[in-house]
């Protein structure tokens, strides 16, 4: 059975083929959507349909026997439910007097469709704004962090620049003071001569009144 052949079946329960086109078309439509954006279609009694992502493998042509790479890619996959599945392997009978083999789906069995796709858009652009936010404040926690770093690394050059602008003033300073020095050196060996003639006269003129005194005694000796 085709599409065409689908929509005749359905025409005189809907009213007439337009109709019927009309509702298969809108039926597929929803169905393909869902399925697209990721999510699961389920009808109760008769299957899901959802989008299934398969892995880089390899595979062999199976004219040539050749190994071929089959690139990652995704695909739709159905699985009929329970109800379907019973109807085929013939555990249960197809109803008759026209009524339908699968049963009116309860209330939010059906999954997918226009609005689960606009509440899931939704919630993904909340979660990429929540991400957004996240990063731009991290972004801004490390922006401070690199200003408060360059801060300190400016003061610390600034205290460098006025300690060398220090050491160099104090420089010229001892500059000045090392001619001084130098000079109250040459001053001091200059007097360490003349203090060393100075004590050397003094100490000769004790030295003879010493040898005369002695001279003095022995004469005195001699005349007693």
């Amino acid at each position: 059975m085709n599409k065409a052949q689908l929509v005749e079946a359905i025409a005189d329960k809907l009213g007439g083929r337009q109709q019927a086109a009309d509702a298969v078309d809108a039926v597929l439509d929803a169905m393909v959507r869902a399925v697209v954006a990721g999510d699961r279609v389920s009808v109760t009694g008769f299957g899901s349909f959802e989008k299934v992502d398969r892995p880089a493998r390899y595979a062999r042509n199976p004219q040539t026997g050749e190994r071929v790479r089959v690139k990652k890619t995704s695909v739709p996959r159905f699985r009929a439910g329970q109800g379907f599945k019973d109807l085929v392997a013939g555990t249960k009978k197809l109803p008759k007097g026209g009524e339908v083999s699968v049963k009116k789906a309860p209330k939010g069995s059906l999954s997918g469709g226009a609005s689960a796709t606009v509440k899931k858009a939704v919630a993904k652009k909340a979660t990429t704004a929540k991400k957004a936010a996240a990063k731009s404040t991290v972004a801004k926690k490390t922006t401070a962090k690199k200003t408060a770093t360059a801060k300190k690394a400016v003061t610390k050059t600034a205290a460098a620049k006025k300690t060398t602008a220090t050491a160099k003033k104090t420089t010229p300073t001892a500059k000045k003071t090392a001619p001084a020095a130098k000079k109250t050196t040459a001053a001091a060996k200059k007097t360490a001569p003349a203090a060393k003639k100075a004590t050397a006269k003094t100490t000769a003129p004790a030295k003879k009144t010493t040898a005369r005194k002695t001279t003095a005694k022995k004469t005195t000796a001699r005349k007693k």
